[in-house]
């Protein structure tokens, strides 16, 4: 086994225990509502979503973690007016490169691909849905 699909059958496992320890039902389809963002789909999903939120992770983060539960809300409230796309930094590093992120959990705001605002760090789902609110003139 390659350590690429080592990567991917541990990053599974966390979502798995992860979902677990939310007490989110694994069939749920909220799941559905978020993109997987990657360098093979990236500038598609960013030129294809007047208003797109992008959120930079990575597996071993903890506030990453954090945030990861309020992005699927965030989806599912803002559903048909703003999609939602997570990127793994670790898998995508020249994305997070071009986009200067620094420090995750990053949440960039796109409208017709370009950057509106920024918001880095974990923080309360009211302050980021102030943010989207106000990004996008709601």
């Amino acid at each position: 086994m390659s350590d690429e699909e080592l990567e991917k059958l541990k990053e599974k496992k966390i979502q798995e225990l992860l979902k677990k320890a939310l007490n989110k039902d694994s069939s749920n389809s909220m799941e559905a509502d978020v993109l997987e963002a990657d360098n093979g789909n990236f500038n598609r999903i960013l030129t294809e979503n007047t208003r797109l939120i992008i959120d930079f992770w990575a597996p071993w983060c903890m506030p990453c973690r954090m945030v990861e539960p309020i992005i699927y809300e965030l989806a599912k409230i803002y559903a048909g007016r703003v999609k939602f796309a997570r990127l793994n930094v670790d898998s995508n590093p020249e994305i997070a490169a071009r986009f200067e992120v620094m420090s995750i959990p990053t949440l960039i705001m796109f409208e017709n691909a370009v950057e509106v605002d920024r918001i880095v760090g974990a923080l309360p789902k009211e302050f980021i849905e102030r943010r989207i609110r106000k990004a996008f003139r709601f």
